[in-house]
């Protein structure tokens, strides 16, 4: 049986609120006709263009996702976004511990715990971002890595929840302008290590948790990588911010797939 693939991307802090409504009522035009079963679709704009980007398009198309959230309702936390106002805009999905909120921002891996806890009371989508840096890479702790960030990223959260839990392993040293891609080899060897500890902290409800490869994802390697039998979608960067691009990236993906599993 084939599974639902998954495609998202994460704006950061580009496309203002106009070019982001742009963007996502082209993409809901674009894929339209495929099916919602088949694929999952998702976009995460900047918090300025939040509330305009959830009333613009039905999120049955395309889900609509924050960047960050403050793992409090309410406080004397300035700057930071509660999950309540996120839920008063109408946003059921965030992503939890992004490379540059850790590695720029310095929250550790027990702040982001606290959030995807936070997160999922609230009954949001939680997607938590993975990943090691080029100098743990080369030191051969790739796999201690992902399984500390894991396993003290999901502390305490009860089975019960994984229905709402998303994982995006994106490795330091692909992302950004700079970034390498992971080769698909190395990508699956990442993606198996970190399904198999989903179901140390899960049991069999981890075997559910859709996880998702980022990292420099381009028309050049998505096929490769969405044909993996770990990787269960693409979270794509740059590649995905025209809306015509990513829709022709996920179409090519989608019949790869789907061709090499009648094979």
């Amino acid at each position: 049986m084939q599974k639902k693939l998954y495609f998202g991307s994460n704006l950061k802090m580009y496309k203002n609120v106009q070019d982001t409504v742009s963007y996502l009522q082209g993409l809901v035009s674009y894929t339209k006709d495929i099916s919602r079963e088949e694929i999952e679709l998702f976009i995460i704009p900047s918090y300025t263009s939040l509330e305009s980007a959830a009333k613009s398009i039905e999120q049955s198309y395309v889900k609509i996702g924050a960047q960050n959230m403050c793992w409090e309702d309410e406080g004397q936390f300035t700057g930071e976004i509660s999950p309540l106002m996120l839920k008063e805009l109408g946003i059921n999905l965030v992503m939890i511990g992004h490379s540059e909120r850790r590695h720029v921002f310095g929250e550790t891996d027990s702040d982001e715990n606290k959030k995807v806890k936070a997160a999922l009371n609230h009954g949001f989508t939680t997607l938590l971002c993975i990943g090691e840096t080029a100098g743990e890479k080369d030191f051969g702790i790739s796999t201690e890595v992902l399984r500390t960030q894991l396993k003290i990223g999901f502390h305490d959260v009860p089975a019960s929840q994984t229905k709402n839990i998303w994982v995006a392993y994106e490795p330091v040293w692909s992302i950004g302008v700079n970034g390498t891609p992971a080769s698909a080899d190395y990508a699956e060897s990442m993606h198996k290590e970190i399904k198999k500890v989903l179901l140390e902290i899960f049991g069999d409800a981890g075997k559910d948790i859709p996880v998702l490869y980022g990292g420099s994802v381009n028309p050049g390697n998505a096929d490769e990588l969405i044909i993996q039998p770990s990787i269960d979608g693409l979270f794509t960067g740059r590649a995905a911010w025209q809306a015509d691009k990513f829709n022709t990236l996920i179409r090519n993906a989608k019949a790869t797939y789907e061709e090499n599993s009648r094979l």
